[in-house]
Parts: structure tokens; sequence; C-alpha cells
């Protein structure tokens, strides 16, 4: 467990300043790893910038390992990474260890570096780690979280919930569906997810109420189109990923959930409701996904889906503001800075 000073401050700022601390956020664009970085950086309660970095030929064909010069390696929008730079820098995925170690470098090793998910790489250099409990990552600058980082935040929810009024109106109970695809350890064939369908057309029809489903970009658009077709005349809503987001909408309206057991990013922000979450097995799977699926049924978040949708309670799963405090403490602490009067 790392050991970090106490959050008491809600709001610091710079040593001879009147500027809270200055803090970059680097992903590389894709939905997951952005939604941690930025949900841990909106969790420290500082202002940031965001940096969706590309990297550059011939480094992208290269592992980040061997990036000769990781600053010459990636871009923002086409423009490098300059000075000045942050007092704070967040980074989530493998294309941004190897930045990141380059800013603190470059800064003289006065930003602080904080990197989600085990980097693989400069694991010594950074000032702190935030991985789940499922990875084997533990050290002195190692701070473990149940599930990933995200977004979610109840103020959010119903924020969101506002730009679709229409969900109000939807014959409740309200069933939230999260369904991923096929990654590096699961498969979604389309029997799978046709049987997926069949189960949730016979609880509407049990229960007489509506189902609000969100696919992901690996659903693919057959798989959509499977969803449409078997759902048709039921009182479902399916995001065809256009327009605005609905996710967080649905999130606040659901009353329960299924999610497919291939995202751990999914099953985190639907735990982070404190509503009840039915995990949809997949074929396939890996001892990494095994231990996250444990921990979250051993601590009463999740169950498996059997076909019926169940109720049960459990604290909502706020681990991002947990590391979001430590973080701001870390980076209080770091840079000296006064807390307010």
């Amino acid at each position: 467990m790392v050991a970090l000073p106490a959050y008491t401050d809600p709001a610091p700022h710079r040593a001879g300043g009147d500027t809270a601390p200055s803090v970059w956020v680097l992903h590389d664009g894709k939905a997951g790893m952005a939604s941690q970085a930025l949900g841990l950086a909106e969790a420290t309660g500082f202002p940031f910038v965001e940096k969706c970095l590309t990297v550059r030929a011939p480094w992208a064909w290269l592992p980040p390992q061997l990036w000769l010069a990781p600053l010459s390696a990636v871009s923002d929008g086409g423009l490098e990474l300059r000075p000045p730079w942050p007092d704070l820098v967040i980074g989530c995925g493998r294309n941004t260890a190897a930045p990141a170690l380059a800013i603190r470098k470059a800064s003289g090793g006065r930003t602080v570096t904080a990197q989600i998910q085990d980097p693989r790489v400069g694991r010594c250099a950074f000032d702190l780690m935030l991985v789940p409990e499922h990875d084997r990552l533990r050290g002195p600058r190692v701070l473990t979280t149940k599930g990933a980082l995200h977004r979610v935040t109840p103020e959010k929810l119903v924020a969101t919930q506002q730009h679709f009024p229409e969900l109000a109106e939807l014959p409740r109970p309200i069933l939230g569906v999260l369904i991923g695809g096929a990654n590096r350890a699961y498969r979604l064939p389309p029997d799978r997810l046709a049987a997926i369908a069949d189960d949730i057309v016979t609880n509407l029809k049990v229960t007489g109420g509506s189902a609000v489903i969100t696919p992901s970009r690996r659903t693919g658009t057959e798989g959509i189109a499977l969803l449409r077709e078997r759902l048709a005349g039921l009182s479902a809503v399916i995001w065809d990923m256009t327009g605005e987001n609905p996710y967080f909408a649905y999130l606040a309206v659901a009353d329960a959930f299924l999610v497919s057991c291939d995202s751990v990013s999914m099953i985190s922000e639907a735990a982070a409701t404190g509503k009840p979450v039915h995990i949809i097995e997949l074929e396939g799977g890996d001892a990494k996904f095994a231990r996250f699926h444990q921990a979250m049924r051993d601590a009463g978040i999740t169950r498996a889906f059997t076909g019926r949708v169940e109720s049960w309670h459990y604290a909502p799963l706020d681990e991002t503001a947990r590391a979001g405090a430590a973080l701001r403490a870390l980076v209080i602490e770091r840079l000296k800075v006064p807390t307010a009067a």
C-alpha cells in the first residue's frame, strides 16, 4: 500500500502564485484510456489540459521502451509537447509512459508523474502508479484500485440525464444493458449475441419494463443490427453510436444492469451507481479477468446473470475519488503549495 499525505486542502495554490498546479492529461484517444485518465484528473480537483497523443513513424512500429526521444515520437494534434512543463502529468496507456517520464526529466524532476495501469517501462521512476487490484504490480509507489478508474459521478449522471428527458417516459423497471465485444480474452459470436438479445426480450416481457442498451465499437454494426431486429416492437432504446452519447444518462436511469464480462471499465462504471450489476458471460477469459470478476463478486457488487434480474444493495464503488484525493495530496506535498486560508 502506497503511503501518501493526508488529503485535507480543498483549494491548493502554487507557492508564490494565484494559479492552481498546472496539469497535463495524456492518453492515446482510446475511449477506455481517455476515461480513466480524465476521470483521475477530474477527481484531483485541479484544472487540466487534455493531450491526445499520436505516435509518429517510425516510432509507431516500435515498443515505447525503444523510443530514443519520446517527446519527438509523439504529437498532440500534430504539435510537439513543449515547455513550460506542467506541475503534474497524468498518463494512461503504454504510449504515454515514456513521454510522461521524458517530461519529468526535461523539467529537472519537478513534474510529478502519475501513471494509470502498469506502465511496464520506468516503473521505478514514476511518482505514483495506479493499478487495478487484479494486476500483479505492487510496490511503495503503487496505489491499487478495485476495478478501473472512470468519469462517473452522481453529479454527472444527474446532469446528463437532463439532456435525454425522453428516458423518463420509459416504463419501469428499466434494465441498462452494456455490451462490449471481442477482445484479446473474449469472443462474442453472433449466436451468443442473439442469445443475449433473447434474454433481454424475455425479461421485458416478464416485467413489462424497458431496456436502454449501449453497445461499444467492438460490438460492430452487424451486432447492433441484430439487437435492433430481436428487440423490435419492445420498449427498448439502442444507441446507434451517433449523436450525443447517452451512456451516462443510461447509467442514471437504469434500475439494474446487464454488463458483458469483457469490459472492466463498463463494469466499474456500472458499479459506481450502487445498482445491481449482472455479468453476462462470453466465450473465453483469462486469469487476470478471472481475478477481477472474483473480487467483484466477493465484494457483493456483481452477480452472474442466470436469466433473471435480481435486486441487492452495496455501497457505490468510488475508487476514482479515492485515487484523486491521494494524487492531489501527493502534488500538494511535493510542490509545497500553501493551503487556503
